[in-house]
């Protein structure tokens, strides 16, 4: 449902974004545990780490902290890590501008594809990767999940 927000904002996270970005993947992926049966990774990530150790950036509106996205720098591709938006907000266009602007950094650093993985059991979620141009290029057994390896080609833009 769109609601009419203030322009959103985003910032790289900083050391003090770590309870809110906890708070966030907690309340944007819980209503997987039933469906998965599990708890799923970005609610149990170390988000101090993540803010440390890559590029993780939150997006706000007005005040409120309304998405999250993290990247990873990886020899050949860059790779989403998590992105989470909150439930209250989807439909605003949220998890869209943070996609987007993941595709930025990846062609801002040359990179020629910009990949993600997704439990295979979120088949909402992978349909939302495959209607933004995500294309699925493998799974893989990790434990008890089964992942679904997804890329994205990225386009250079000519000098």
């Amino acid at each position: 449902m769109k609601t009419d927000f203030a322009t959103p904002v985003r910032a790289r996270a900083r050391p003090d974004d770590e309870e809110a970005l906890s708070a966030l993947a907690r309340k944007a992926y819980e209503h997987y545990i039933p469906i998965l049966k599990a708890v799923p990774l970005p609610m149990t990530a170390d988000y101090g780490a993540m803010i440390r150790d890559h590029e993780t950036w939150t997006l706000r509106a007005g005040s409120r902290l309304v998405g999250s996205l993290v990247l990873i720098h990886e020899e050949h591709h860059l790779m989403i890590e998590s992105v989470a938006v909150d439930p209250e907000t989807q439909g605003n266009g949220f998890g869209r501008q943070l996609l987007a602007f993941a595709e930025q950094r990846a062609q801002a650093e040359g990179y020629a594809d910009l990949r993600l993985y997704t439990n295979a059991l979120m088949t909402e979620n992978r349909a939302w990767y495959r209607r933004i141009g995500f294309i699925e290029t493998g799974e893989e057994q990790r434990g008890d999940k089964r992942v679904v390896h997804m890329s994205k080609a990225i386009h250079s833009v000519p000098s």
